[in-house]
């Protein structure tokens, strides 16, 4: 229902922000890792999900669209919850979720707070050949401001029409060739070459 919300952080801790926005404050649920990448700024853009339950109307939010789609992918799993979810990603970095699930490191996932082998166990079966699937080579790692770069390409180039996974390829090459592309137009144009080529 809520893709995004941009506004005013008018109240922040660890694990939940007010976003404003035209005179509407938003409470917002967060990993601590989207606290860390907005505890200094004043205005931000926040990715949300919405649980909807018979008792309340929760907003989740993420600094990164990448963050909200595995939060998405562990509430999908049986036995994770939204809470549950969160501590992973409060735990360990997207990057260090899809390593230990591709990898079938249930001992990983394990060191989060409330999560036993059993759902250990369940998350990488459920998610382990999706998350291969999306990404074949894994993501090049990028500084954070790069990482948002990269990001809102691979958006653009998904709503060209092209696959995540061609994408993600030809981001990765891109950036194996030219780790100083910073604008997203250039970084856009190199992979649609890419893309062609």
């Amino acid at each position: 229902m809520y893709a995004y919300l941009k506004g005013d952080l008018s109240w922040k801790s660890p694990a939940a922000v007010v976003v404003e926005v035209n005179g509407v404050g938003y409470h917002v649920h967060i990993p601590l890792s989207t606290f860390s990448a907005i505890q200094n700024l004043d205005k931000a853009t926040i990715y949300t999900h919405l649980i909807v339950r018979e008792d309340a109307h929760t907003l989740f939010g993420f600094a990164t669209q990448v963050e909200r789609t595995m939060f998405i992918q562990l509430i999908g799993v049986t036995g994770v919850g939204a809470t549950t979810a969160q501590l992973i990603l409060s735990s360990m970095t997207v990057d260090e979720v899809r390593s230990a699930i591709i990898g079938e490191q249930a001992h990983v996932l394990q060191r989060v707070k409330g999560i036993g082998g059993k759902t250990a166990k369940q998350i990488i079966l459920d998610l382990k050949d999706k998350l291969s699937k999306e990404s074949p080579d894994g993501p090049v790692l990028l500084p954070m401001a790069d990482q948002a770069v990269r990001e809102e390409a691979l958006n653009a180039l998904m709503s060209l029409g092209f696959s995540r996974i061609a994408i993600q390829k030809a981001l990765n090459a891109v950036l194996k060739e030219n780790p100083g592309l910073t604008k997203v137009e250039d970084l856009i144009k190199a992979a649609l070459r890419a893309l062609a080529g």
